[in-house]
């Protein structure tokens, strides 16, 4: 049983006489305790809701289109409380977080209802057998699972936890029952690379064609690891190697069921300084928001709106832009404002690599730039009309930086407008043209 908040005026639910601070029991008699068993059975288009009201007990019937909300607001997203990690990976970015942060920074997600509706990743080691029948029954689809390693006894050590072996299991259940898995693998220096990367590709590869796709990410570590298990990063020579072994790999799925599945992230050929594949590599994009083809895709948007600039914007646009970004991208942000540049001539804009002191400089992607940084590294730079920064370094809690400054108090520090751009490179020249 669920609370209702608020009902939409002049929705189904309001006409039927629900109101918020009822209590839903059930739905066509199947009880209600989130939000992925009330969308699943308020489906059929005739529905029976049991209400709670105070000493009342009694039943609604809504007849509905296909795809028509019936207007029920609850007090939480998932109409219940997420569901926190069990595991103490060795490589988890969470636990190398210093301490003062806002208690949100520190809580462990590991909730499969957030890998349906949001693409969240979950490791499996908190579900029962019951919770993957609930899975397969409502045709959660796709999953996305951190797997890391499919040898049983290296995952319970990666993961600290005596059950992440066994979870595996479930891997094929949901593989059997036809549920789409997108899996990742965070890299570990000497525990998963190697002769277990070989192993754990082999053994996810068996899944297909359930098995969508699987990133190969490089464990971020950063300068609060004290008491933490000792791990080192990879050298730029090894991510060279990580990237030959999985395009092997890659290659051998694509000529035998013509789809690579196994890619690695932009951040291994970055720090490798080796060329990125073309587009067709990396196909509809499966893993884009876990970092895989995100330079790729920008560059390709980018050129292909380069080829209309003339058509669409003013090219005699005088503007002083500035924009920062993290060690990674710097180079490739770079040459894309460049570009630009010499299309129109009247622009100026400056890029700035903003090197990580909060996190550790071996921490060089965008997306973990911290505020203070940002302030410190920039005050004193000309940062011309706006300062242009990804939209990842920013988390949805009010527009905030992962150190808890907020949009507003870097623009008031830096007496800058600051503006924030998706990883698209469409956007990057729409908002820069934009007067």
């Amino acid at each position: 049983m669920v609370k209702i908040a608020s009902v939409k005026k002049g929705s189904l639910s309001d006409k039927a006489g629900i109101k918020a601070g009822d209590i839903l029991i059930s739905v066509n008699e199947n009880d209600i305790a989130d939000v992925l068993d009330y969308r699943f059975y308020i489906s059929d288009g005739e529905i029976a809701l049991l209400i709670h009201r105070g000493p009342e007990l009694f039943t609604v019937n809504i007849k509905k289109g296909e795809y028509e909300d019936i207007g029920l607001d609850f007090e939480t997203y998932l109409m219940d409380e997420k569901r926190s990690c069990r595991n103490g990976c060795v490589f988890c970015f969470i636990d190398q977080n210093p301490s003062g942060m806002r208690e949100s920074i520190y809580f462990k997600d590991d909730d499969s209802r957030l890998s349906f509706l949001s693409g969240n990743y979950i490791t499996l080691t908190n579900l029962k057998e019951s919770d993957i029948d609930r899975i397969i029954k409502m045709r959660m689809s796709p999953i996305n699972v951190s797997v890391h390693t499919t040898n049983p006894e290296l995952r319970c050590k990666m993961m600290k936890n005596r059950f992440a072996g066994s979870s595996l299991s479930y891997l094929k259940k949901l593989s059997d029952a036809g549920i789409t898995i997108n899996a990742q693998i965070v890299l570990c220096k000497g525990l998963n690379d190697g002769a277990e990367l070989d192993r754990t590709m082999r053994d996810l590869y068996a899944l297909y064609p359930a098995l969508s796709s699987v990133s190969v990410v490089p464990a971020g570590l950063t300068k609060h690891r004290d008491g933490l298990y000792p791990l080192e990063s990879f050298s730029p020579a090894e991510c060279a190697q990580i990237i030959s072994q999985v395009n092997a790999f890659g290659d051998k799925c694509l000529g035998e069921v013509g789809s690579r599945i196994f890619c690695c992230a932009d951040e291994l050929y970055l720090k490798a300084g080796i060329p990125f594949p073309d587009a067709s590599y990396y196909g509809d994009y499966p893993q884009f928001e876990n970092g895989v083809g995100m330079i790729v895709s920008m560059k390709s948007e980018f050129d292909g709106e380069m080829e209309y600039l003339s058509e669409d914007y003013d090219l005699s646009l005088e503007k002083k832009y500035s924009i920062a970004t993290g060690e990674a991208a710097f180079e490739f942000i770079s040459s894309l404002s460049d570009t630009l540049c010499k299309k129109c001539p009247k622009l100026s804009g400056n890029v700035y690599k903003i090197e990580n002191e909060f996190f550790g400089k071996s921490i060089t992607v965008a997306g973990l730039i911290c505020g203070c940084d940002l302030i410190s590294q920039l005050e004193d730079k000309p940062l011309g009309d706006t300062l242009y920064i990804s939209k990842n370094m920013l988390r949805a809690e009010g527009d905030l930086f992962l150190d808890g400054t907020s949009v507003e108090d870097a623009q008031k520090a830096l007496n800058v407008r600051i503006v924030t751009v998706p990883t698209d490179g469409y956007e990057f020249i729409k908002a820069i043209l934009d007067k």
